[in-house]
């Protein structure tokens, strides 16, 4: 493995990451639906990465990441959360839009490119969407953080990450002010209309359930009175 991975490599071994595949084993559906490829394409590729040494691959059970495809994935997604960053700290981009630039860049930046970024920007800790950043080590804080449409009435939660696969959803929870670091209060839920009244900044709004799916939070101090 002494030779730079592939690009659909390092896609793959991200893929397995996102979904757990650090901490267990991983199937091959799931992997499927997430790189939106056909389930026999992925049993191919999987057994290509076991045979690189890549992850450890039970077929008919499925994948899980090796020491190496833990570092290597980590490696991948530390530039992919500094490239967006810097894409829009530094060159102004909304965060709606730095995703699909730094899917792009991922693959091309090098080590040396990947440290300057880092210390231009002060080695942060998150990107735009709230992501943490792996070290340069590859190590990642580990959070127990729930989806926001989990809390109840009389509850606040700190908005901790976003989903940052749709701009469109990121465009509407800027608007309401539903970002990384904001306490939103959870003032009444109505369940047959799956709706949500929320306090966010001051300011109260109405968000349906499907609106808060891909925001996690942890919970602050109950309301009180």
């Amino acid at each position: 493995m002494a030779e730079q991975p592939s690009r659909a490599v390092q896609d793959y071994l991200k893929a397995i990451h996102a979904l757990g595949g650090a901490e267990g084993v991983v199937s091959p559906v799931d992997i499927a639906e997430r790189m939106q490829v056909r389930a026999p394409s992925v049993t191919g590729m999987l057994k290509r990465l076991a045979d690189a040494g890549w992850i450890d691959y039970e077929p008919g059970r499925g994948a899980r990441l090796a020491p190496a495809g833990v570092a290597e994935a980590r490696r991948v997604i530390r530039r992919h959360r500094l490239v967006e960053l810097f894409l829009t700290r530094v060159l102004g981009l909304d965060w709606s839009e730095v995703d699909a630039e730094a899917e792009a860049l991922e693959h091309a930046i090098s080590p040396r490119l990947e440290q300057a970024i880092a210390a231009h920007l002060g080695e942060p800790l998150e990107d735009p969407h709230g992501h943490p950043i792996p070290t340069r080590e590859g190590a990642i804080p580990h959070r127990e953080l729930k989806k926001l449409n989990t809390f109840a009435a009389g509850q606040r939660a700190v908005i901790r990450e976003v989903g940052d696969d749709s701009p469109e959803r990121l465009r509407h929870w800027q608007s309401l002010g539903l970002m990384p670091g904001v306490t939103v209060e959870f003032l009444r839920h109505q369940p047959l209309d799956g709706l949500f009244e929320l306090r966010v900044a001051g300011r109260v709004v109405m968000v349906g359930s499907e609106g808060l799916v891909g925001l996690l939070g942890e919970r602050a101090a109950d309301i009180q009175g």
